[in-house]
């Protein structure tokens, strides 16, 4: 977490957002030593696509994905 006083951001702040966005850390605004912002790193979801593409072609499953698997759960 970064904490950063209201005055101090105002005179750098793109240099702190740059920090958020690289950093993935939150920024934490304080008034008199007292937080009251918080800034966080925006993150959208990914689509499915997105988060698996590279694996298309590459894992191979061997069996029926549709039949429920329960031995697992009976062994003990």
């Amino acid at each position: 977490m970064i904490a950063v006083a209201k005055g101090k951001l105002k005179a750098r702040m793109l240099e702190y957002f740059r920090r958020v966005e690289e950093s993935g850390e939150e920024l934490v605004v304080t008034d008199n030593r007292v937080p009251v912002l918080r800034v966080v790193p925006y993150r959208r979801k990914l689509d499915p696509e997105e988060a698996f593409g590279d694996l298309r072609g590459r894992v191979k499953y061997r069996g029926d994905i549709t039949e429920p698997e329960t031995r697992e759960w009976l062994e003990k």
